[in-house]
């Protein structure tokens, strides 16, 4: 029977979560026995015609980011979307508000008439994804466990809580005490036990919004601690809440 095969590649994004894979080292070894490695950017080099799984870093940015997604659709059975730019689009989106030609000047000079450049948007903007990790980078824990359910046909749940749950369970003080505003009460959990919080850094909201986020909680929250709409929505610009508005607009 021959082996499923995998392709890791990516679009426009810092190729953090393709690190991400290779940071789990001697996890890696029984799944890459399992399997044939047809594309991996980060780990080897060569390209087949087809795979079994791939996974797909960074948001779509360029036409070319559109017309690679769809020929790696087109070649794929399982297509997963891999870190918060591939999900939500990521830290690319901050572009959109700002003039598309002045980004187009300061990121490629004189060459920015090569890249004919879009709003930045996720992979389900453009084609069908079959699983998402989220993460900015992904938790390598979650991949391991992600690959191992799509490898055995088992179905695989990202946790669907928001992050002030496990961050409570690990005895965390909360930082909205210290005055830091911290995006856990809206955001999906699954980046335990490399929680930003543990660590005294607040939830910045990499890993998407929960499906039915508590709304009426965080506007608790806010209320208690003095903070209007605005001084929210600035924090979410960096990884949230802007999808819906893109997408209205292109």
């Amino acid at each position: 029977m021959a082996k499923p095969v995998l392709c890791i590649d990516s679009l426009s994004c810092c190729e953090g979560c393709g690190l991400q894979i290779l940071n789990c080292e001697t996890e890696l070894l029984p799944i890459f026995a399992a399997c044939d490695v047809g594309r991996f950017r980060e780990g080897s080099d060569g390209d087949v015609d087809h795979y079994t799984i791939a996974f797909v870093e960074g948001s779509i940015v360029t036409a070319h980011d559109i017309e690679k997604i769809q020929e790696l659709r087109a070649k794929t059975d399982i297509l997963v979307a891999l870190g918060a730019c591939a999900t939500i689009g990521g830290v690319n989106v901050l572009k959109n508000f700002q003039d598309p030609d002045d980004v187009g000047k300061y990121v490629y000079g004189d060459k920015r008439a090569w890249f004919p450049h879009v709003p930045a948007r996720p992979l389900k903007a453009e084609v069908k994804v079959d699983l998402e990790i989220q993460g900015c980078p992904i938790n390598p824990l979650e991949f391991l466990e992600a690959t191992r359910c799509l490898l055995m046909g088992k179905p695989f749940k990202a946790p669907n809580y928001p992050v002030c749950v496990p961050c409570k369970l690990a005895d965390n003080v909360c930082l909205w005490h210290k005055g830091i505003p911290c995006l856990g009460v809206v955001t999906r959990a699954g980046c335990e036990p490399y929680m930003c919080p543990s660590a005294g850094h607040k939830c910045i909201g990499c890993r998407g919004l929960v499906d039915k986020p508590n709304t009426n909680a965080a506007k608790d929250v806010m209320a208690e601690f003095g903070l209007t709409v605005e001084d929210v929505l600035r924090e979410f610009r960096l990884f949230q809440g802007i999808y819906k508005e893109v997408s209205q607009e292109s």
